[in-house]
């Protein structure tokens, strides 16, 4: 029967989400909590020439680093290793392996570097580490091109060869064509390893394919507390301990991992998440590197179906895991000139609502608390009406601006109890359901750059009207922020303001309509904090 090994790399991938600052107390439990576990290999984090020493940090320039930090630790049976991203530590800064706390090294590196990699890991190995030698991003790896690192493997001689699942896209078949290549042939002195990511949430599902396959090779399979890792995160190390406690025969210390997830990792994920979520899956349908998912977000312009589209564009196959900022700009651009370009739709509600008197209404209190000011005003001027993020219950609009798609969630019950249903003029951030909108606009220029909350909806209202030339215009509703009162007519709407937050954001908002009125005419129904024209009267009194 092949021999497991459990391999834990917590405190270097875990190590992508605080920058491996772990601090110096974490880095020890941990440690001491994995060997308690009885786990057979722990990664004790990068070896990287470029970072300086820091003792908080699981990142470390030299082998001698790894000593100061856990040298006076007891590892027990532990196997201990280190990581290398090849290219990022030199042999100068690798003791011989007698001299070091560690006893191995991982050397991971992509497709095109597999030649100076293993020849690299050969060095490592006359050195007297145990080399692991790890295959990223396994799926970008056609079968002839896996059987020339094999080659590679087969003359070298690695302790382990692994297979990298970096963005999370295998499925158990596919894991099990790659395995099956390696297991038929390399040779059989080399262990077969698998590192998974859970973009898919099929980490642990495919670690366990892996375990159960038979195979030729002895195996090591990698995990982390609790999942903790890059993006999508890892298969979580207690899951395949429990596994392989109940189907074979192992007995890991799963209380010490769960005590190590209590005192250590729970904390880092009320900082930052990982594990399945949508941005990450993104990236797996498209096969695409998290790069490219950053740069369409980063443009505030684009609601999730579109982001998923453009990533659909990017082309050729081999630029898909090796981000090019180039080929992005360019998809984005091109959407900007087809399905982003607004300026027909500008036209369109400029047509919709000239030559008419303008009443934007928002929802705050006093659009209830003064609603026969707002009422009158109707009946006596028949204005033309546009809600901003919500449909009111007593006042019939005609359009609908919609810039948060958790409003427009909320709009549903609301828009399918009416008769005769407004239209509606969204932001590019917003997907319609059942159709598509009347009038749609780019989101980005209309944003506060450099504001807590940069969308406000009624600047960004205010700014559409200023560029296409309404002169002007008709508020009721809008407030202001309080941190005291309920700041919506409907406390389902309510956001949390603290004091400075809501006084600052209301100064904000005056300063800007008072630059507004230079180029039209504000006016407000009801009262409002930022009815500059009321403040001038009340100052000449």
């Amino acid at each position: 029967m092949k021999s497991i090994k459990l391999l834990d790399c917590t405190l270097r991938d875990g190590g992508y989400l605080n920058d491996w600052k772990f601090g110096q107390s974490n880095l020890v439990s941990i440690f001491e909590r994995l060997v308690d576990s009885n786990v057979d290999i722990i990664e004790i984090g990068f070896l990287d020439e470029r970072r300086p020493f820091d003792v908080d940090r699981s990142i470390m320039p030299d082998t001698e680093s790894v000593n100061k930090i856990y040298g006076k630790l007891d590892r027990k049976q532990a196997m201990i290793v280190g990581m290398i991203d090849y290219g990022t530590c030199s042999l100068d800064n690798i003791q011989p392996c007698k001299d070091s706390f560690l006893d191995g090294i991982r050397v991971i590196f992509k497709k095109h570097l597999m030649k100076p990699a293993m020849e690299f890991c050969g060095q490592l190995k006359k050195l007297g580490y145990k080399v692991f030698s790890q295959l990223v991003s396994i799926t970008t790896y056609s079968d002839e091109e896996l059987l020339e690192l094999v080659k590679l493997v087969n003359e070298v001689k690695p302790y382990t060869v692994s297979m990298v699942d970096t963005y999370g896209l295998l499925h158990p078949e596919d894991l099990l064509h790659y395995y099956e290549i390696l297991d038929n042939n390399v040779d059989s002195s080399v262990n077969i390893g698998f590192h998974a990511h859970n973009n898919f949430q099929l980490a642990y599902a495919n670690s366990i394919t892996f375990l159960q396959k038979e195979a030729k090779h002895n195996v090591v399979v990698d995990g982390t507390l609790y999942g903790m890792g890059k993006s999508a995160g890892n298969a979580p190390l207690e899951l395949l301990a429990m596994r392989l406690n109940d189907k074979f025969n192992k007995e890991y210390n799963i209380n010490a991992m769960l005590e190590g997830i209590d005192e250590s990792i729970i904390g880092f994920g009320k900082i930052t998440t990982w594990g399945y979520r949508e941005p990450f899956y993104l990236c797996g349908l498209n096969k695409c590197h998290p790069n490219y998912l950053s740069f369409f977000e980063s443009k505030l312009n684009l609601s999730i179906a579109k982001i998923n589209h453009l990533m659909s564009q990017i082309e050729p196959d081999d630029k898909k895991l090796l981000y090019d900022k180039n080929i992005a700009e360019k998809i984005y651009n091109e959407y900007l000139q087809t399905e982003g370009a607004d300026i027909e739709d500008k036209k369109l509600f400029y047509l919709e609502i000239s030559n008419k008197k303008l009443l934007i209404v928002g929802p705050g209190k006093n659009i209830i608390l003064q609603k026969d000011k707002v009422s009158h005003f109707i009946e006596k001027e028949k204005p033309y009406i546009v809600a901003i993020n919500y449909v009111p219950e007593n006042i019939k609009v005609d359009c609908v601006f919609v810039t948060n798609i958790n409003r427009y969630h909320n709009m549903t019950l609301s828009l399918k109890n009416l008769d005769n249903k407004p239209k509606f003029l969204a932001t590019t951030n917003i997907e319609c359901r059942n159709g598509k909108f009347d009038f749609v606009i780019n989101r980005a220029p209309l944003l506060e750059m450099g504001e807590n909350i940069k969308d406000n909806s009624f600047l960004m209202l205010l700014k559409l009207l200023k560029e296409i030339n309404i002169k002007s215009v008709y508020c009721a509703g809008f407030d202001g922020y309080s941190d005291k009162d309920n700041n919506y007519y409907k406390p389902t709407m309510e956001y949390d303001f603290v004091k400075r937050e809501s006084e600052r954001l209301n100064k904000h908002m005056h300063e800007t309509i008072s630059e507004l009125l230079n180029y039209m005419d504000i006016k407000f129904i009801t009262y409002s904090a930022y009815d500059v024209v009321e403040d001038i009267n009340s100052a000449a009194i």
